[in-house]
């Protein structure tokens, strides 16, 4: 098993080359896929939440309201170093037993890893990181025209990720994408080729 990080800016094309890894026969493990699913109810971080910052936190079908959660937590340093300390180690248990399962096989298992740090490839022992990486100008282009974000909006996000040059220093593999679907494709096929050898060496 060949555990790999990836990572990259928002509107970067980090989602469209974890899918194309997937279609070629990578095993996925989304980062915020685990994040949703440990605060559902029942999930191990759901309780905890409830407990530090009350019922006030539940929708009205038993629910985490994430966005009203993240209201009250991001002006206050304090309350979101608490969500950080509940959600962080709970999102962290799953994702190490999700590689785990996976000990003894010969895939290749991809952690999409938005906020991607140092850290990260020691916990999952991951084998390579691939950072995708495109010119911020592109990036809020993106982001703007295809998903329609307001251009404000879209640059809070990206200034609020690491940045640029401190992702970029953790890659193994830097996937470029400056150009279409098809130059991607032939990019990510390469990168495959390179991942699936690494998994049966």
């Amino acid at each position: 098993m060949l555990a790999v990080g990836l990572t990259g800016g928002i509107g970067s094309g980090k989602s469209t080359v974890a899918a194309m890894l997937v279609a070629r026969g990578a095993v996925l493990v989304d980062a915020d896929q685990v994040a949703r699913e440990v605060v559902a109810p029942g999930g191990s971080a759901y309780q905890p939440l409830v407990d530090r910052f009350g019922e006030g936190i539940v929708a009205g079908d038993g629910t985490i309201d994430r966005p009203g959660l993240a209201a009250l937590t991001f002006p206050d340093p304090q309350a979101l170093a608490d969500l950080n300390a509940i959600t962080h180690p709970a999102v962290g248990v799953e994702m190490l037993a999700r590689r785990n399962a996976e000990a003894g096989t010969d895939h290749v298992v991809v952690f999409d890893i938005p906020l991607l740090q140092a850290g990260h490839r020691q916990v999952l022992s991951l084998g390579v990181v691939v950072v995708v990486d495109c010119p911020p100008e592109l990036a809020l282009r993106r982001l703007v025209d295809v998903r329609g974000m307001d251009e404000a909006d879209a640059r809070a996000r990206m200034a609020a990720q690491v940045d640029r040059v401190s992702r970029l220093a953790l890659a193994d593999v830097v996937v470029p994408n400056e150009g279409d679907l098809q130059e991607l494709d032939v990019a990510v096929g390469t990168l495959w080729e390179d991942l699936a050898r690494r998994a049966t060496a």
